[in-house]
């Protein structure tokens, strides 16, 4: 017998969706709600009554930043940055794409130049997702000009001591 989606994120994330009440604390204090379709709480519903395809291949999913402010404002404790997670890693396993462009390769970036370097930096991040998602690498330029100028965004990674740490993580989760 095939497993429900509600069973897949539970064993995912580790985490008892029955427990929401929909008090919406999670979605009124989400940052990015305001691009996404149905928001935290709406997505935990929706797992319940196994609506898979829609949640699968919405936008929300991808667009959840793992901020973490869902989690700290549940009344019961349901950390939904790993629901979503969990959510992600199923949408993947299934082969749907991603619902919002280009999510899944910042993300693949993402875990590259961690498991490469050690840790994030985003000029890298940056300079190889304009070139592999084909945006132009003018747009946005003077709003990045001004974070190098500021020193905000380094040109070079600092060295990380963890790095070999991070190396062992990532094999490990292999």
């Amino acid at each position: 017998m095939e497993k429900t989606l509600t069973c897949e994120v539970q064993s995912l994330s580790g985490e008892a969706l029955e427990l929401c009440y929909h008090c919406h604390k999670c979605t009124a204090g989400c940052p990015v709600v305001e691009a996404m379709t149905y928001g935290p709480d709406r997505i935990l519903r929706m797992i319940l009554l196994e609506q898979d395809d829609e949640i699968l291949r919405s936008k929300d999913i991808w667009l959840c930043a793992g901020c973490y402010t869902c989690a700290t404002r549940c009344p019961n404790d349901i950390d939904i940055a790993a629901v979503m997670d969990a959510l992600r890693q199923i949408a993947v396993a299934r082969g749907i794409p991603a619902g919002e462009r280009d999510a899944l390769l910042f993300h693949r970036l993402f875990l590259g130049v961690v498991q490469r370097l050690g840790r994030s930096h985003e000029a890298a991040m940056l300079g190889l997702f304009k070139i592999l998602s084909h945006v132009p690498i003018y747009k946005d330029m003077d709003s990045g000009a001004r974070l190098f100028l500021r020193g905000k965004v380094p040109v070079l990674p600092g060295n990380t001591r963890s790095a070999a740490e991070v190396q062992q993580i990532f094999k490990r989760s292999h």
